[in-house]
């Protein structure tokens, strides 16, 4: 991972991926919170000297901004990092209660996720708010734009700098990885097994293709409590809320029902969603809505360390390599109401069909083939237009186990939120130390981002609770 040299330094270029989401059709950032056990040290000094050594090594496009040579296409341009230019410490009055800076804490996330990155300098910053709130001593925010990388990047450079509390030498461990909830190869079983399963993953592959080529076009979803359907709605204020979820319960209910830890999470996450558009406004409970779910492309069964991403022909490599998978969020049907457990098992079904699809692929292809015949920009608003006509993105990060430190701070917690999306909601999710973090970005002013949690807090007590009583009994559209 040495430095550019000057002969190479424009011979770089930026992922297509990169390209879309730093456009002039969309710029889009990720947020991530590391929630510090004990106060922030004062000693910014440190601050830097952790930059120096930790952070801009992680990766040369931490030290690049991006450019274009005389054919209009855009490269990484080697520079010399000025890191006073990336390190924000807020100032806010002293002596006031957790509330207050709690208040505080949010606004300046809010403000902060509308603020564009500067093109002018590497396209990422580091907040230090040293003020106690409610979750946490201090709060260590990342800001990075999207063409630095997607979730999976992010999440492994924050992981190079950190180290597990108890004992730094021994490696960070993560949860155990189960491709389906009985741990089996869906390669196994009979030709007569396999046969209908090719013929369903075509129909199946057909109907995800047509549907995702029209959501991306002109099928829009309805207007609700949770989708506007107006334009601009990235440049709006945003809320940002978190919850906490046991992941041992998740798991015991994933037992209960024989379904995965995934089908579980998105079947609260529907339930909950409904839920709310049911309180907020019933005649629309049942509005058409849809998700966009995102799916790492890389064949991975954890983390590998940053040098391992950056290797040549490396099957977990660095940057963007993510797709979206369209899911319509199941309605809230008397039935579904009196038996919450539909929810996770209409997710598992629906989400089930959609892996044995080669949906996501094609639509793959077809962006590949969009920038090759009408360039980035054009791809750009291919996509712009995908999420605005759908209601809401989900996106799930799997983190370690073990208590993490950096720089002798433990992280209480860590949780990360998208910007720039043209959504009104975002909903992201991070494991760590055994519990579930889950984000929720909302339009201020008009989701009510309290209300939505606690609707969200209902639907897993409502499943947590049907999962015991009920799960026993087989799912009944396995």
């Amino acid at each position: 991972m040495g430095e550019l040299n000057q002969d190479e330094e424009f011979q770089v270029p930026v992922s297509p991926t990169g390209q879309y989401f730093n456009s002039s059709i969309m710029s889009a950032a990720v947020i991530g919170v590391l929630e510090s056990e004990i106060p922030i040290q004062e000693d910014d000094s440190l601050t830097l000297k952790l930059l120096q050594e930790l952070f801009l090594p992680i990766n040369p496009r931490f030290s690049s901004i991006m450019v274009q040579d005389e054919k209009g296409v855009k490269l990484w341009k080697k520079v010399e990092v000025i890191p006073k230019n990336h390190i924000h410490v807020p100032v806010f009055p002293e002596g006031r209660s957790l509330e207050f800076y709690d208040e505080c804490f949010n606004d300046y996330l809010s403000n902060m996720a509308l603020q564009p990155l500067p093109q002018s300098q590497p396209l990422w910053e580091i907040h230090i708010i040293k003020y106690p709130t409610k979750n946490a001593a201090g709060n260590l925010v990342f800001k990075l734009h999207h063409a630095l990388g997607d979730g999976y990047s992010i999440m492994g450079a924050l992981l190079s700098c950190l180290q597990r509390a108890d004992d730094p030498s021994l490696p960070i461990t993560f949860p155990e990885f189960q491709m389906n909830p009985k741990g089996k190869n869906n390669d196994e079983g009979s030709i007569f097994k396999k046969v209908p399963r090719v013929l369903s993953g075509i129909g199946n592959t057909i109907s995800d293709f047509a549907w995702s080529m029209l959501k991306s076009t002109f099928l829009q979803d309805d207007q609700t409590p949770i989708r506007s359907g107006e334009d601009g709605v990235e440049f709006r204020p945003m809320t940002i809320t978190t919850m906490t979820f046991s992941i041992d319960q998740i798991k015991q209910m994933k037992a209960n029902l024989d379904v995965s830890v995934n089908d579980v999470i998105c079947g609260v996450i529907f339930l909950g969603t409904r839920l709310y558009m049911q309180a907020i406004d019933p005649e629309k409970t049942n509005g058409k809505s849809s998700a966009l779910v995102l799916l790492s492309t890389r064949a991975i069964r954890g983390y590998k360390t940053v040098k391992e991403m950056v290797e040549p022909h490396s099957k977990t490599p660095w940057g963007n390599h993510f797709a979206f998978m369209h899911v319509s969020v199941p309605n809230l049907t008397k039935a579904g109401s009196q038996n919450p457990l539909n929810f996770v098992l209409e997710a598992q079904k629906i989400i089930r069909s959609k892996r044995n699809s080669a949906g996501v692929y094609l639509t793959g292809k077809l962006l590949e083939t969009l920038r090759k015949c009408r360039g980035p920009e054009a791809t750009a608003k291919f996509i712009h237009k995908t999420l605005t006509n759908s209601s809401m993105t989900v996106s799930n990060v799997f983190g370690p186990v073990d208590r993490l430190a950096l720089a002798n701070h433990p992280a209480k917690g860590v949780y990360f939120m998208m910007a720039g999306s043209p959504q009104n909601l975002t909903i992201t999710m991070v494991s760590y130390m055994k519990k579930l973090r889950v984000a929720i970005g909302v339009e201020k002013g008009m989701i009510d981002a309290e209300k939505f949690k606690s609707s969200i807090d209902e639907a897993f007590n409502m499943i947590s609770l049907a999962a015991v009583n009920n799960g026993s009994a087989p799912p009944t559209n396995n």
